[in-house]
């Protein structure tokens, strides 16, 4: 018998460097998805004439994109080199496409979400009310436009590096991150929104759930010995937490009806499978960069059936 081999690296050290991100990465991935999801909802309850799901939608996308940027911003160190990435445009590089992204995105949601908050402060003059109300709608409904790009462009950014995990899961992470931000957005629309406004949410919220565990699913399938990670230690734990709660949460949005308590019950289950699918998948990534197998054992296979097809 031989026995089974042994990965090992020059010195003991990773063959691949894991990323020096910590929490706030994780963070900043789930409060862009929620705030993306969220204005998608809002613009669709401000043409339906659904205000507490409008209300809802455009505030959850203020706060989700006002503290996702914090996160960046805490993890960068310093805001300028924030505003330093936008001096240039590499249509090559996820990172600088994404910062594109998240600036004409952001203004956009925090006006629509700051003329729901207007009426509340009431310490602005009226004229400035006035016009941040006037402009509300075509802001949030421009927000809408860009927020499929600013939910998945966060699992581009992840897979283009070469962290096993996130680079063999390229293929199906958009889905499973655009999945989980509308799994989030309409679970915040149910604990928001009123029982006659929350239809639209209940629905975005079932149909993000399944998205977000089928995806999952045939991710898991196709990453092959990548996929370990996500069922070991930490960040298996909170995977499994993760669809357990989505699932909670999707049956709880579909039989739930206009009961609050339910609904309640259901938004918290949905945001919190959310957050754990994002920690789960970058906590996975970070113990695959450290483990030396699954960075030679892919590119042995890779490279064996290059050589049986050459043949």
């Amino acid at each position: 018998m031989v026995p089974d081999a042994t990965f090992t690296s020059y010195y003991g050290r990773p063959v691949v460097k894991a990323s020096p991100w910590e929490a706030d990465i994780p963070a900043y991935l789930f409060l862009g998805g929620l705030a993306a999801g969220s204005s998608l909802l809002a613009a669709g309850a401000d043409l339906t004439g659904r205000s507490t799901l409008r209300r809802t939608g455009r505030i959850g996308a203020l706060l989700g994109i006002g503290l996702s940027f914090a996160a960046l911003v805490h993890d960068l160190g310093r805001p300028s080199r924030f505003v330093n990435m936008l001096r240039v445009v590499k249509p090559t590089s996820p990172m600088s496409v994404g910062t594109w992204i998240l600036t004409g995105y952001g203004p956009l949601a925090m006006l629509a979400g700051a003329a729901e908050l207007a009426p509340l402060v009431r310490i602005l003059p009226r004229p400035v009310v006035g016009v941040v109300s006037f402009l509300a709608r075509p802001a949030g409904l421009a927000a809408a436009l860009m927020a499929p790009p600013v939910a998945a462009y966060t699992a581009v950014l992840l897979a283009d590096t070469a962290t096993p995990s996130w680079h063999e899961a390229y293929r199906e992470m958009p889905f499973v991150f655009v999945g989980s931000a509308s799994a989030a957005a309409g679970g915040l629309g149910l604990l928001g929104a009123s029982g006659r406004d929350s239809g639209p949410a209940r629905k975005l919220a079932v149909g993000g759930a399944l998205l977000e565990l089928a995806a999952g699913r045939v991710m898991e399938k196709s990453m092959g010995l990548t996929a370990e990670p996500l069922h070991q230690g930490r960040p298996g734990r909170l995977m499994r937490a993760s669809h357990l709660l989505t699932a909670i949460g999707a049956v709880a949005a579909a039989l739930g009806g206009r009961s609050r308590i339910v609904s309640a019950v259901g938004g918290v289950a949905l945001l919190a499978g959310s957050a754990f699918t994002r920690f789960g998948i970058f906590h996975a990534g970070q113990e695959s960069a450290r483990d030396p197998k699954y960075t030679v054992v892919p590119q042995r296979e890779r490279l064996d059936a290059r050589k049986a097809a050459a043949r």
